[in-house]
């Protein structure tokens, strides 16, 4: 088979190690009269152009077999790539090999691989991780899942910050042994059955337990609130939980809500949401809360914020929501304590939008006093 002149993120041993599934030979090469820039998306990946007089630095994959080709381009595909052939300049002299390339683009800033590996590395390693748990052979290309994968991996980085244990048990990771973890469903979410035993309280090692996981996302809430006007903005929208479960009603009064993209921080992707869902700059945004929405079976974890803005002049009901995502999203805008009666009727049943009214009520007074 052909041989691969790779020059960017395949050039990171690990993750060509993930992708691959091997170890294959690698020999530093170039490609004369390209130069290697930021792509659409700046750092995470790399464009390479046509630049007369200069040199992308890169690798030389030799020795690919049929079988490693389909794995590459399973992975590249997930970032809009297909191959062609060029002429690259070894220490042993010229070859022929495919190299990757995106859709016609002049480039930004030239890309660097230690400033890609510092910021995007791990995300981008974890990501290819569970895109290659998704490979069978013939498989097409992995690009529809690949966002949700980087956000996926997001999280993973996020959760290394941890919390304080001074209630709690130190114990860590430890003392937990993950002995297998079994193919379930892969899509926008993913189901892993896996089995699993920790260390008791008591100090002696439980029995294998087999469960399932729900492999979800972190996400930011914000309940918007003018305290000039003492008033709350929510959002309703169908869900699909209350459909499975058989609610005659799957309308849903929600805080504003959404997942955290790759490299986003909880507060950027808060006053993003605000905008998408209900076309709202936020004056500030004042950190509430954070944890799991349902720790025994899900990876979700919540960043809840209150977000200060102006209501006035706007409509008590609107609608909002993105058309490319699909999002039909009707805006209430309804008095501080109207809505929290709503909690005692059952109309809230929604347990973080009650959490996060709850959470304005302790603050409420103080919000109030500086309006």
């Amino acid at each position: 088979m052909s041989d691969l002149f790779v020059y960017g993120t395949l050039c990171d041993a690990q993750l060509r190690g993930i992708v691959l599934g091997r170890a294959v030979e690698a020999e530093p090469a170039r490609l004369t009269g390209h130069a290697i820039r930021e792509g659409r998306e700046g750092l995470v990946w790399p464009s390479i152009v046509a630049v007369p007089g200069a040199e992308a630095e890169g690798l030389l994959l030799r020795g690919l077999t049929a079988a490693d080709h389909a794995r590459l381009d399973y992975y590249e595909g997930g970032f809009g790539y297909d191959t062609r052939t060029v002429r690259v300049e070894t220490p042993d002299g010229p070859a022929k090999a495919l190299c990757f390339f995106e859709e016609p683009t002049q480039g930004g800033a030239p890309w660097s691989l230690t400033d890609w590996q510092d910021r995007w590395g791990a995300v981008s390693r974890r990501a290819a991780r569970e895109a290659m748990e998704c490979y069978r052979p013939g498989r097409d290309s992995v690009a529809a899942l690949m966002p949700f994968f980087r956000n996926r991996a997001w999280a993973g980085e996020l959760a290394r910050e941890g919390a304080p244990a001074t209630v709690r048990s130190a114990q860590d990771m430890g003392e937990v042994e993950v002995l297998s973890v079994r193919e379930g469903y892969d899509g926008f979410f993913r189901l892993r059955p896996f089995d699993i035993r920790y260390r008791r309280f008591d100090g002696d090692w439980g029995e294998v337990l087999s469960r399932e996981c729900f492999l979800s996302y972190d996400v930011a809430l914000v309940l918007p609130y003018d305290p000039a006007t003492d008033r709350v903005l929510l959002v309703e929208q169908v869900r699909f939980g209350p459909i499975h479960r058989g609610d005659p009603r799957p309308w849903v009064l929600e805080p504003v809500a959404g997942m955290v993209d790759a490299g986003e921080t909880p507060e950027a992707a808060a006053r993003r949401e605000c905008i998408e869902e209900a076309g709202l700059d936020l004056h500030d945004l004042l950190p509430l809360s954070k944890g799991y929405s349902s720790p025994g079976y899900s990876t979700e974890f919540c960043h809840n914020y209150i977000g200060l803005c102006d209501l006035s002049g706007r409509e008590a009901v609107g609608l909002s929501g993105l058309d490319y995502e699909h999002e039909d999203i009707r805006n209430h805008i309804l008095p501080f304590e109207a809505t929290l009666s709503l909690i005692e009727t059952g109309e809230i049943n929604a347990v973080p939008l009650q959490a996060l009214l709850w959470g304005l009520a302790s603050r409420r007074g103080a919000l109030l006093g500086g309006a």
